[in-house]
This record gives structure tokens, C-alpha cells and sequence, in this order.
């Protein structure tokens, strides 16, 4: 899909729409066609279906400092940043067959919607010992079946796996260089069988720097109640104006207090809790995203 809107003949509107919210989850995302194709950019279509691609391209924009984890690891490693779901569940032959739907990384599960009038897709939710979280409505669903997923023009089917630290950043701008200094919002999916981690990598954005140390590389933990960024790289030396800006827990119970510690620093932190949804939402923590530090729920 990197070719949004296909390269050559032209797609129906609908279908347009919904190219652009399956390519805003691949790695490589692009508008473009050949030069005898009628014209297709985003704000021919009136103003509704402009609205749902802009709202796609945001969700991608939103996700950035996770793609550039991924794409770091990828550099690493050799493991690709978009993956089939066998890679990461070679024990479930219901994996090997599945071509409408993917992984971002290990943490991120999408089912695209494809086809013209669809009303509903079924995802197959890998692991039997995995929950998954719904990106929108952070609804909790097992592993290991079959899930029917109503929808509508604006729903793109993500979910987020248990046991996962995914760092988004929020704001809208016009561009990733107006987002460079903007703070994160920590989303820390439970899974009651396992420690949630995650990762958050930072660097200069343009240059190699990076292979001479420059940049910061954390990992986020949540166990035993305490969310906590441990430094990966202390041989690294890089800097960032960006900070913790809220924190998002999914499967949460509800705590008595929440208390950040940076350094000698010990304070209470604000929160609130959907209990519906067992969502806790912990409000301008503020810590600087370059340095250790924990939050713990008591």
C-alpha cells in the first residue's frame, strides 16, 4: 500500500478512504500514482472523507516515537518493523495463514478494513495467554480468538497487547519537526500474567549521530505497581526537552495515591479512574523523558 490510492486505474472513494487508513499503519506511507490516473489527493472528495484521512494520518502521527523505536530495532536486529503474526506466534497454526491483518513491532495488532461495504471484520487475536486492548475504546478482549468488530467509515481496528508500553505523542501539528520538543503520553497495557515493558528511543531525528552515542534508550517497566524508566545505553550521551505529560494504565485497579520519585524528588501525582473500564489516567507527571524515574501505586 505504500502507492495510496493505487498506482494506476482509479479507486471508488470509499475504497480511497480506506487505502489511506491501511497504509497510515505500514511502514512506508505515501500518496501517489501514475501520471494518466485521474486526480486523487485527500481534499478532492468533499469535506467528510478529507476528515477521515486526516484523522488517519494523525493516528499515524500520534504513533511516531513508536515507529522510530521499531525502526531502530529493525537496525539492530534484522527483524522487520511490520510483521506477520506466525513471527511472533509460531505455536498457533491459525497464524499461517492470515494475510488481513499484521503486527507493528510485537505490541501492535491491525486489521485494516479492505473491502467496500464492509459492516464488520473478524480479528483473530493470537495467544492464549495474551489479552488485547482495543486502541479506541480500551475494551479488553482475550487471546486465542476469533473477534467480530463492528464498523464504520472512521474505524480502523487496533489493538494493543497486554503487557506492552507504547509511547504516543499527542498534540497535532503540522509536521513531525513542530513535534520534536512535544511530551509523550505513556499507554501501559496489564497483563496480569506478565511485567509490561516497553521502550523509548530518542535521537537527534536526522543525522548518524546516533553511532557515536548520541541518543537515549529507556525501558519502561510496570510490575508489582511500580511503572519505572531504567537507562539502556548509560554509555550514551544525548538530551531532550521533552517530557512525561500523562499516563495511561489499561486493566488498571484503582490506587489509594500515586507517587512519582525522580531522583531526590518524591511527590503525589493527580489521577483518575474509569472504573468501567479499569482505565487510570495519571495527569502531568512531568518528568523529563531522558532521565530515571518511578511512579508507584499504593
Amino acid at each position: 500500500t505504500a502507492d495510496v490510492g493505487g498506482f494506476f486505474k482509479s479507486p471508488s472513494t470509499e475504497l480511497l478512504v480506506r487505502w489511506y487508513q491501511t497504509g497510515a499503519y505500514q511502514p512506508f506511507f505515501r500518496a501517489h500514482a501514475h501520471l494518466d490516473t485521474p486526480r486523487r489527493e485527500p481534499w478532492l472528495f468533499g469535506p467528510e472523507n478529507t476528515a477521515l484521512i486526516r484523522e488517519a494520518v494523525r493516528q499515524r502521527y500520534t504513533l511516531l516515537p513508536y515507529w522510530y523505536q521499531q525502526f531502530y530495532h529493525t537496525h539492530q536486529t534484522g527483524e522487520p518493523v511490520m510483521r506477520p503474526l506466525w513471527v511472533e506466534y509460531p505455536q498457533d497454526p491459525a497464524t499461517f495463514a492470515l494475510d488481513d491483518e499484521f503486527l507493528i513491532g510485537r505490541d501492535l495488532l491491525v486489521h485494516p478494513v479492505t473491502e467496500e461495504g464492509a459492516r464488520g471484520v473478524t480479528a483473530y487475536l493470537p495467544g492464549k495467554d495474551e489479552v488485547w486492548f482495543d486502541v479506541n475504546s480500551f475494551q479488553k478482549h482475550n487471546g486465542a480468538q476469533n473477534l467480530y468488530v463492528p464498523v464504520t467509515m472512521s474505524s480502523i481496528p487496533v489493538f494493543q497487547r497486554g503487557g506492552s508500553i507504547i509511547p504516543r505523542k499527542l498534540r497535532v501539528r503540522r509536521s513531525s519537526t513542530c513535534m520534536e520538543h512535544d511530551p509523550y503520553t505513556l499507554y501501559v497495557a496489564l497483563n496480569p500474567k506478565r511485567t509490561a515493558e516497553g521502550e523509548l528511543y530518542i535521537d537527534d531525528g536526522h543525522t548518524f549521530n546516533y553511532e557515536k552515542k548520541e541518543f537515549i534508550h529507556r525501558r519502561l517497566s510496570f510490575a508489582n505497581n511500580v511503572l519505572s524508566s531504567v537507562n539502556l545505553a548509560p554509555d550514551a550521551h544525548f538530551s531532550t526537552r521533552s517530557w512525561i505529560e500523562r499516563i495511561i494504565i489499561l486493566g488498571a485497579s484503582k490506587p489509594g495515591k500515586v507517587t512519582l520519585t525522580a531522583g531526590a524528588q518524591e511527590s503525589q501525582l493527580e489521577f483518575e479512574f474509569d472504573a468501567s473500564m479499569s482505565v487510570l489516567t495519571i495527569r502531568k507527571p512531568g518528568m523529563n523523558a531522558g532521565v530515571d524515574w518511578t511512579v508507584t501505586l499504593q
